[in-house]
């Protein structure tokens, strides 16, 4: 387990036991984990998953610390670098506008959604986990106290795709759309089968607005993602925005089609 953050997480985790007057032995019983387990997480030699460390948080009272630690380094540590400026930008936006018509967008799945994106990649173990931690980790932006407004316009194929075998997986994501559709802040559309072809099909896009009234736009390709602040490339962008949301359907008409579809994989 390379990286300081990793590391880092590591020796607190030492300290925090310690200082608790705890052995390997004693906090593993606390949280329900293998002496092992705690040993190989303290040695660096397993990474620090969420689960574990929530778990730790609660048996020692610590107000969520190694929670928030693993948050702030999976998003060094577990993000690629070409990724990162963008999730600056995505933190400080006011306002998210996201276009997917292929996967269900990052900032609204789950845990076991994600690990089945990266499933056939090249990555890892230890590179998947700090992947998909960043990923949820940048979640955190919809449920803060000032949560970013997020628009998702979503083509109906997002939500009938299957997951090569796990038809209750694609139920539990589709269920988790729906609870995050009903959050004030955040709508999710869709593009309905009779939309035809209709543009910007051939690919994804996102657009950050910030405090400022800057609009950047976030576009993902085969092998890495650009982000994109050029005038006339942002002006292109939101008249496809605009092309795009025009087909979809209406909030209430998108969630009751996301039900449907959820309700299909059980």
């Amino acid at each position: 387990m390379g990286g300081s953050w990793w590391d880092f997480i590591a020796g607190e985790l030492r300290q925090a036991r310690l200082r608790a007057g705890l052995s390997q032995e004693d906090l593993a019983k606390l949280i329900n984990y293998s002496a092992s387990h705690v040993s190989g997480v303290e040695t660096g030699q397993r990474p620090p998953k969420s689960d574990f460390l929530a778990a730790v948080d609660q048996a020692m009272n610590t107000g969520g610390m190694f929670t928030r630690m693993l948050r702030r380094a999976s998003l060094v540590e577990g993000t690629p670098p070409w990724l990162r400026t963008w999730v600056d930008s995505e933190r400080e936006a006011t306002l998210l506008r996201w276009y997917e018509p292929a996967y269900v967008p990052g900032l609204l799945q789950t845990e076991a959604y994600a690990r089945m994106t990266l499933a056939d990649s090249l990555l890892t173990e230890e590179e998947t986990d700090q992947r998909i931690v960043s990923r949820l980790g940048r979640q955190a932006i919809l449920t803060r106290a000032h949560p970013c407004p997020l628009v998702a316009v979503l083509d109906v194929m997002v939500l009938r795709r299957p997951l090569r075998g796990h038809t209750s997986l694609m139920g539990q994501q589709l269920a988790h759309l729906v609870k995050m559709a009903e959050l004030p802040h955040v709508q999710i559309l869709v593009v309905p089968e009779e939309a035809g072809l209709y543009p910007a099909l051939q690919g994804g896009f996102i657009l950050a607005t910030l405090s400022d009234g800057t609009v950047l736009a976030h576009l993902d390709h085969q092998v890495r993602a650009q982000v994109v602040n050029h005038p006339d490339d942002i002006a292109s962008l939101q008249r496809k925005w605009e092309a795009v949301r025009g087909e979809a359907l209406s909030r209430r008409q998108s969630l009751e089609l996301i039900k449907e579809a959820a309700r299909s994989w059980i």
